[in-house]
């Protein structure tokens, strides 16, 4: 059967590829064309136009595609009380390095009343109602302040003891989850790379490098995120996507979820997962057992973000077929395996190509599941 309420059974990351007109208007700001109002402006109207064009293709919920920020984590970081953006070296994706920026910890942590997304969520709330769409709302998770720079880039006058910080860091994410509750938000997602990275030997080596260790993480990261989301209304659904790693089509991590799963799956408290699965790099479904039977839903990533060639319907209904081995249909939706624009740059495809695949999600659920 199809869902009433979030995941649903045809879903999305989030982001969207930036329309032209957003891009021209944030390039006009950059020079001092334009004013920070007029570039407001600009993305209102054109976020209030992907929030019809989603209804029109039938998903029940729509996102502001991301339009107003630059990268997915870093516009949410880098506004929390305690962080600050720095300068740096990009990151490593498959043959691209990003733009140098980094976020790092200067102070004690807080999550201010007067944080921008509150507002952005706003927005594209009155959207969505006059749409009849759930807005859904996506943030950072909270393991993401911590993974990449670690004790490195946390204050050691903030915070001495990294027990302390952690403690920190799972208040402001319980603070943020009210807040977006209390400013109408349902459907919240919590994106996260972490988890692919705690499954990928390159990605632990790296940590290691750094003179971290990695050995008992994800218990804590799990912790954290249980604290953070324990206190949400019964009516708010709090879902995570696992990303890979996407700029400009690339990616970072590869290895299947079986290191992680049990906890993953098991001993996190979301009410649903968005799990990357369109390829290779992914790993087989296997880990799809650790689901516990009941409400949680996994949202299965077989058609992919990173390129505009169309999957074939009979192609992902085999593939949900054979995840059908390790969790109920009941317990499975389907979606893109990722946004389309984790950063401004955008993927290697068309928005005639993104909108296909989201429209075929929709399609391929209303056969599976009935309209």
């Amino acid at each position: 059967m199809q869902r009433t309420k979030p995941p649903f059974r045809a879903d999305e990351v989030g982001s969207l590829l930036r329309s032209e007109r957003v891009k021209d208007a944030r390039a006009k700001l950059e020079k001092g064309q334009i004013k920070a109002d007029e570039l407001r402006k600009i993305e209102d109207s054109e976020i209030d136009k992907i929030v019809h064009k989603q209804a029109s293709i039938g998903l029940k919920l729509a996102t502001d595609g991301e339009f107003r920020r630059s990268w997915w984590h870093f516009d949410f970081l880098g506004r929390l009380t305690g962080c600050e953006m720095y300068a740096t070296e990009g990151i490593q994706f498959a043959g691209v390095t990003t733009r140098g920026e980094g976020i790092r910890v200067t102070g004690k942590l807080d999550f201010p009343a007067d944080h921008p997304m509150l507002a952005h969520f706003e927005y594209l709330k009155k959207c969505c109602a006059v749409a009849h769409v759930t807005p859904k709302m996506t943030i950072p998770s909270p393991a993401v302040l911590h993974f990449r720079g670690g004790r490195k880039a946390i204050s050691m006058d903030a915070y001495p003891n990294m027990d302390d910080y952690f403690m920190d860091l799972a208040k402001v994410w319980r603070k943020a989850v009210k807040a977006f509750y209390d400013a109408g938000c349902r459907y919240l997602q919590l994106d996260d790379t972490v988890w692919s990275y705690l499954c990928s030997k390159e990605e632990l080596e790296k940590m290691r490098a750094r003179g971290e260790d990695p050995t008992g993480l994800a218990q804590t990261y799990a912790r954290v995120i249980n604290y953070a989301i324990a206190e949400r209304p019964a009516d708010m659904t709090i879902t995570t996507h696992v990303c890979r790693g996407n700029f400009r089509s690339t990616w970072i991590a590869s290895g299947g979820y079986e290191p992680v799963a049990e906890v993953l799956l098991g001993q996190v408290n979301y009410d649903g997962y968005f799990l990357e699965y369109d390829s290779e790099r992914a790993g087989g479904f296997e880990p799809l057992r650790f689901l516990p039977k009941g409400n949680k839903i996994v949202v299965v990533g077989v058609v992919t973000s990173k390129s505009g060639v169309l999957e074939k319907k009979d192609d992902i209904k085999r593939r949900l077929d054979e995840a059908s081995k390790f969790v109920a249909y009941d317990q499975m939706a389907i979606s893109p395996q990722c946004g389309f624009a984790s950063t401004e740059e955008g993927n290697i495809l068309t928005e005639d190509e993104q909108w296909a695949k989201l429209r075929l999600c929709v399609e391929v659920a209303d056969e599976v599941w009935g309209r």
